[in-house]
């Protein structure tokens, strides 16, 4: 950011919601860029010298009126900065006001109908439209110096505002893709009410990215977790350009990559850097650490500190190693916890890490990002699209596609039963989920084969659609594709009697299973 730049910034005040990246992303996709704090690492008076054009309040899992929730300096609202609160953060600036905020009798969650009236925040957004809601308290009394501006059929108060100060907030979240004008009222936030102008591109980012590492790891050695994903893929080819021969990309084969994946890999990385990229055969490692595992989250916890291992001893065979890159994305960190956000299941790079780690740093490049705009920086970094837009796969593999104990026949059937439905969706052309894949589940039931009583597995069909993984539909696929799948699954692989298509969305489901 420029000093010319100054007045672009939007403040996002994290209190500890699932989203706060997300509103970040969302903003930066109308051209502004924003920052995340975290409330209790940032000041009112910090705020008033830091020159921002807005502020955003996150959502959060608690209740305002709960001793101990997150709560801010009041004095932010006299500062003359606009300010728009979401979920929690409308609920806390109502409250901060001197309303009452209160356990409604019934929550709203998923999407809602919400009716507006007429205001610079939903300037050209239609009286009535689908919203999306998550929330169990509400506001019972308006501030003094506010109005409602929207509601909804259970929730009298989905919306107020203060024109004079500029305090705006929104019960409702439109971050997400739920929400039908969401993009709308942000952009109305960001350039009606804020002021903004468009600037801040992507292109911003590699640049930004580019320098700081290049000063921060001068005459370093850097070892990259490499997973051969977009994700770890993209950090590759960010962090070359940083550190050049600097850089050493070793990828670790667990033996839970899909049918083929570690080869693939491995031709693609070989070819292009050479001595620099490794490959550490761990299969029977990583399965004697899972003997007996069932319960998802240590199975994660298992997987994150046995890579950590593996790298630790690598780094040793290659001399001294200063850092450890990784190809860490803001879902994983989301959904792994931060700050007062719940976890929601530990990613092996992230809340699977283990306390001790013998390197000196972690830096992890896409930290910030999403998976889109990640495909966005690997494009404008020259990686070919066959791998930017490859289908995302994991870290710890297929071992969150398997319930119960992870064995090696268990992973065999579910290599041949995701190759054949990844095989059967490329074939028939149809326009690409966003991830798709097979889960082989612990639930047996009878089936017939051969004229035989059979009793077998049940493997489970995934696909979605989504641009950010922080929220998903699932992908209505054709029936033909699904009968192919399906006939080809228990065709050609003995021990499943069933096939079943997952058609639940993100919430309340996550992406994987595990």
């Amino acid at each position: 950011m420029t000093s010319e730049d100054a007045a672009e910034k939007i403040l996002v005040l994290d209190f500890g919601g699932q989203y706060d990246q997300l509103i970040a992303r969302r903003v930066r996709d109308q051209h502004v860029y924003a920052e995340i704090k975290d409330y209790r690492r940032i000041t009112a008076k910090e705020i008033k010298n830091s020159g921002y054009a807005g502020i955003i309040f996150t959502g959060g899992p608690a209740s305002v009126y709960a001793p101990g929730s997150p709560s801010f300096d009041p004095t932010i609202f006299d500062l003359g900065i606009p300010i728009l609160g979401i979920c929690y953060g409308v609920q806390l600036m109502a409250y901060l006001s001197g309303a009452t905020v209160a356990s409604a009798e019934e929550g709203e969650y998923g999407s809602t109908e919400v009716t507006v009236t007429p205001n610079a925040l939903f300037a050209g957004v239609p009286e009535t439209s689908r919203c999306f809601m998550s929330h169990k308290d509400r506001i019972v009394s308006l501030p003094v110096g506010f109005e409602v501006i929207a509601h909804t059929d259970s929730c009298p108060i989905a919306a107020l505002a203060n024109d004079e100060k500029k305090l705006y907030g929104v019960q409702f979240h439109p971050e997400v893709e739920h929400t039908e004008y969401g993009g709308k009222i942000l952009n109305n936030f960001l350039y009606g009410i804020c002021g903004c102008t468009s600037r801040w591109q992507m292109d911003d980012f590699i640049s930004e990215s580019v320098a700081k590492y290049s000063e921060e790891l001068r005459g370093r050695k850097v070892l990259l977790a490499l997973s051969g994903g977009v994700d770890s893929s993209v950090t590759a080819a960010l962090l070359s350009r940083a550190v050049g021969s600097g850089l050493n990309m070793v990828f670790v084969d667990h033996g839970m990559m899909r049918k083929d994946e570690g080869d693939y890999v491995e031709s693609v990385f070989k070819d292009h850097y050479g001595a620099h990229f490794i490959r550490v055969n761990a299969a029977d490692r990583f399965l004697g650490k899972l003997k007996g595992v069932t319960d998802p989250e240590k199975k994660r916890k298992i997987i994150g500190e046995e890579f950590i291992r593996v790298f630790e001893e690598e780094a040793l065979k290659l001399g001294r190693i200063d850092v450890l890159a990784q190809g860490t994305i803001y879902p994983d960190v989301v959904e792994s916890g931060k700050g007062g956000a719940d976890t929601i299941k530990s990613h092996h790079n992230v809340g699977g890490l283990p306390e001790n780690i013998a390197f000196g740093s972690i830096v992890e490049p896409l930290r910030d990002l999403f998976k889109d705009e990640v495909r966005k920086v690997g494009s404008m970094l020259g990686l070919p699209d066959e791998l930017v837009r490859r289908q995302p796969f994991p870290g710890p593999g297929l071992a969150v596609r398997v319930s119960g104990e992870i064995t090696e026949d268990k992973l065999k059937i579910l290599k041949e039963a995701d190759a054949i439905f990844r095989q059967e969706v490329d074939k028939a052309g149809v326009d690409y989920p966003d991830q798709y894949f097979a889960v082989l589940t612990d639930t047996k039931s009878v089936g017939v084969k051969g004229d035989s009583r059979a009793y077998g597995a049940t493997v489970a069909l995934r696909a979605v659609s989504t641009d950010d993984f922080m929220t998903a539909e699932w992908t209505r696929l054709p029936y033909e594709v699904l009968a192919a799948a399906s006939r080809r699954i228990a065709d050609e692989i003995p021990e499943v009697t069933r096939v079943v298509y997952d058609i639940t969305s993100k919430p309340p489901a996550t992406v994987e299973w595990e």
